[in-house]
C-alpha cells in the first residue's frame, strides 16, 4: 500500500453544505482581487502560486467584501482539509479519484511525469466525477486546518487541530510523482512559506 503513517482511514460526515472552486485560483483571477500577481510562472489561466496561507486567507477575505459577493450573501473561506479531501473524492475510496490505477493519472492532472516541471492552465485534464479540476497535482492547495492526528473513529465536519505552527496543503504538484497526487496525501507548511507549487482554490458557502 502506498498509505502513509498519517492516513489513518476513517469516516467522516459533511453535514454543511458547500461550494468548491472548480478549478484552483488562477493568475487573473488573484490579479483583480490583490492587485498583483506574485506566481513563478506566468500566465493567467495559470493557477496563482508563491502565495502564503495568510495571503489566500486574505484573497477570501477581500473576495467576499466585494459588494457583487456580498449582496449575493456569498462568503469565501479556504477549505478544510476534510471538505477538501471530501470533494477531491467524488464519492470514490480509492487511491485517485479515476480510482487505483496511478498509470492514468497523466489524463488528470499535472505531476512529476508530464509537467515539464512547471504549471499549465487550469481545467485542462479531466474533471473528477463531480466536475472539480485539478485535484490530484498541478499546485499543492492551502487549507484551513493546523495538521492533527485523525481520529480512529468516525467524524463529523472536523475542523482539524486548535493550534498549530503549520497548515495543511493537500493535492500533490507538478513537482510530485504519482503517489504524492493520491486523494489522501497531505502535506504542511508554515503559513509564511511561498513556493512555486503552493497555491489555493476557495470554498463558498452561502449565508442567504
Amino acid at each position: 500500500s502506498n498509505r502513509e503513517d498519517d492516513e489513518t482511514q476513517h469516516p467522516v460526515s459533511i453535514t454543511k453544505p458547500f461550494y468548491l472552486g472548480e478549478t484552483e485560483v488562477t493568475q487573473e483571477q488573484y490579479q483583480k482581487v490583490m492587485g498583483k500577481n506574485p506566481s513563478e510562472f506566468k500566465g493567467p489561466q495559470n493557477p496563482v502560486e508563491t502565495v502564503s496561507w495568510a495571503d489566500a486567507v486574505e484573497f477570501c477575505r477581500k473576495l467576499s467584501a466585494m459588494p457583487a459577493e456580498k449582496t449575493a450573501g456569498h462568503v469565501y473561506r479556504l477549505p478544510t482539509e476534510a471538505e477538501w479531501e471530501y470533494a477531491c473524492r467524488a464519492g470514490t475510496t480509492t487511491a485517485y479519484s479515476f480510482g487505483d490505477d496511478a498509470s492514468r493519472l497523466g489524463d488528470y492532472g499535472w505531476f512529476e511525469g508530464n509537467s515539464d516541471s512547471k504549471t499549465h492552465p487550469v481545467g485542462e485534464k479531466k474533471p473528477n466525477g463531480w466536475g472539480l479540476y485539478d485535484m490530484h497535482g498541478s499546485v499543492l492547495e492551502w487549507c484551513q486546518d493546523w495538521p492533527g492526528a485523525y481520529p480512529s473513529g468516525s467524524a463529523t465536519d472536523p475542523t482539524g487541530a486548535t493550534s498549530g505552527s503549520v497548515r495543511v496543503s493537500r493535492g500533490g504538484s507538478w513537482k510530485l510523482i504519482a503517489r504524492y497526487c493520491r486523494s489522501a496525501i497531505r502535506a504542511w507548511s508554515t503559513p509564511e512559506d511561498r513556493y512555486d507549487i503552493l497555491g489555493f482554490r476557495v470554498l463558498r458557502s452561502s449565508i442567504k
